[in-house]
């Protein structure tokens, strides 16, 4: 029988809202030797996630996007909104300007078969955990617990 979400996940996990000071957020990481965490507002909602990926653009810099000029005008190769957005981050001081604040969740209900296939297809390590009937966070699933099941024979 396929084990759930809610057997594997890690409970309440580490957060952060959205006007911590990202040196904070960062040390948070580091000492807990995690690589992302939920961003829950004053309501402990789910608002975002912030992840090591996010805060790559503190240490890496943004490339100013390739354009051509044509007759006084410039024209971006690539959409300046992106641009924009990667700036936003590089510079960004507080959880909340760097965070990703479109979170993907899961229930703890669902399959972990259900929650490997979302992981892989949007491309994330990690998935809040929300009660079926608040919505509240209760739970993180990161690729590591789906593998540490896999190797119990559990998964």
């Amino acid at each position: 029988m396929s084990r759930t979400v809610g057997e594997v996940m890690t409970p309440n996990p580490i957060t952060v809202k959205p006007d911590t000071p990202l040196q904070d957020a960062i040390r948070l990481l580091a000492e807990n030797r995690i690589s992302g965490m939920p961003v829950l507002d004053d309501q402990e909602k789910l608002v975002g996630v912030i992840s090591d990926t996010d805060l790559m653009w503190q240490e890496s810099g943004v490339d100013t996007p390739p354009y051509v000029m044509l007759l006084d005008s410039i024209i971006y190769l690539q959409n300046p909104a992106r641009h924009e957005r990667e700036l936003h981050k590089a510079l960004g001081q507080t959880v909340g300007e760097v965070m990703n604040d479109v979170p993907i969740s899961i229930l703890p209900t669902q399959t972990l078969r259900e929650a490997a296939h979302l992981m892989n297809e949007k491309k994330i390590r990690r998935l809040p955990v929300l009660n079926v009937e608040s919505r509240q966070l209760i739970g993180i699933l990161t690729q590591g617990d789906i593998i540490r099941a896999m190797a119990r024979g559990e998964a």
